[in-house]
């Protein structure tokens, strides 16, 4: 036995020292000193073996192993530090060589008109005010005086979560001025954008996703003429002082009276075409002064105070600010059109 520990030490040994790869060496240890190694089936003749020899070939046996695991771990220092030479060589870089050009994004045109029409506001001093796209139905309709039956509420119009229609993706950020006038001190001035949802059909200027910037004045002797005054102000401000508007009679619910605002048509300069669809002008936004079951609902007094309210697309916004001619541009990720910004 002794014969054949000494000639495994040296074949053993041998074979380490001459592993070329890490992979190579990791068999080799495996080979002689794993669980089914050589060595292992040596000592498990050790059975055949005298009392007195056993010991012998035992501290033999516990020797050769200590060599073994010496060399491999040896062995692996080795190679692993010429791997990572090569690997630097391989991997050096020429820093004379001329640079990959980086491209720098843009935002994007939807983002900017947002953030020029909150810089506008501000500087009217608005706040900004946020709240959740999963909204109540109470604060999506109920609080805002529209009641059950309503067309709004129809299930081909709304997105609805649950069977009792409840809970829905907002489709306004008017539920946001609702919690504002129930939870902050007047007098209340304050904007909110963020993306509603409507079941739309797509085309030019509609989408079942979009953005919204609704507005909210509060306080004492509030009239349609500040409501006015506020939105000529931020169309001028973002198309130019020579922007025509145009402000017409409709209804809604939570306002009290209403209004339409349209801009004229920027692709026909108000000829008519595809856009505006004939009609020379394209609808901006809603407003009108706030309704006096709305405030009273939030447990303000309509003797002393009145305010007004307003909602804006965003992304028609967008398309007028921009001369863009049809809204789907500004969701399709075509980078042609976003380099333009």
């Amino acid at each position: 036995m002794e014969e054949k520990l000494r000639q495994l030490r040296e074949e053993s040994l041998q074979a380490i020292r001459s592993a070329d790869a890490l992979d190579a060496l990791d068999a080799l240890r495996v080979k002689y000193l794993g669980k089914k190694g050589e060595l292992t089936a040596v000592l498990k003749q050790m059975g055949t073996l005298s009392a007195e020899a056993r010991p012998v070939m035992g501290q033999l046996a516990n020797q050769i192993r200590e060599e073994l695991t010496e060399a491999v771990e040896t062995a692996r220092a080795s190679l692993s530090e010429k791997a990572l030479e090569l690997r630097l060589a391989a991997e050096k870089t020429d820093v004379t060589m001329p640079g990959l050009p980086v491209r720098i994004g843009r935002r994007h045109p939807l983002n900017k008109v947002i953030g020029e029409a909150k810089e506008i506001f501000i500087g009217m001093g608005f706040t900004i005010a946020e709240g959740p796209e999963v909204e109540l139905s109470d604060y999506n309709f109920t609080r805002l005086n529209t009641a059950e039956g309503h067309p709004a509420r129809d299930r081909q119009d709304t997105f609805y979560f649950d069977d009792d229609d409840e809970v829905l993706l907002r489709t306004q950020t008017s539920p946001v001025q609702v919690r504002v006038m129930e939870t902050q001190p007047l007098p209340i001035r304050i904007i909110s954008p963020g993306r509603v949802y409507r079941k739309d059909e797509v085309d030019a200027t509609h989408s079942p996703m979009f953005h919204q910037i609704e507005g909210l004045v509060v306080d004492e002797g509030i009239t349609f003429a500040d409501l006015k005054g506020t939105l000529n102000e931020l169309v001028r401000r973002l198309y130019g002082p020579d922007t025509k508007t145009r402000f017409r009679p409709h209804h809604f619910p939570f306002t009290e009276p209403s209004c339409e605002v349209d801009v004229q048509c920027f692709e026909c300069g108000g000829r008519g075409c595809r856009v505006c669809k004939g009609e020379g002008w394209i609808e901006l936004l809603g407003a009108g002064m706030v309704h006096p079951r709305v405030l009273e609902g939030c447990g303000i007094d309509t003797r002393k105070y009145s305010g007004f309210a307003f909602g804006v697309g965003a992304e028609r916004m967008a398309m007028f600010r921009f001369g863009i001619s049809d809204l789907r541009l500004m969701f399709e990720n075509d980078t042609r059109f976003l380099e333009q910004f």
